[in-house]
């Protein structure tokens, strides 16, 4: 059984006024879940070729020999 359903079987055997306390709580409900989610920016799309130019190119002779930094960790 959904919970709609199991919701809506329930109501159906609560006398008017439990109900009417369950429709207020429910509205109570909906409108605090609404005020503590904040509505999220729309993300910014990136701009394909944003990046031109930052680069050097060609890349220089030596770009695949090993780097002097890190020469005590091999």
């Amino acid at each position: 059984m959904t919970v709609s359903a199991e919701l809506l079987e329930t109501l159906t055997q609560m006398p008017k006024s439990l109900q009417q306390e369950v429709l207020h709580y429910a509205k109570y409900l909906n409108e605090k879940y609404a005020r503590s989610q904040p509505e999220e920016p729309p993300k910014k799309r990136r701009l394909a070729g944003s990046m031109k130019g930052t680069f050097k190119l060609p890349l220089p002779d030596n770009f695949d020999d090993p780097i002097e930094d890190f020469e005590e960790y091999m």
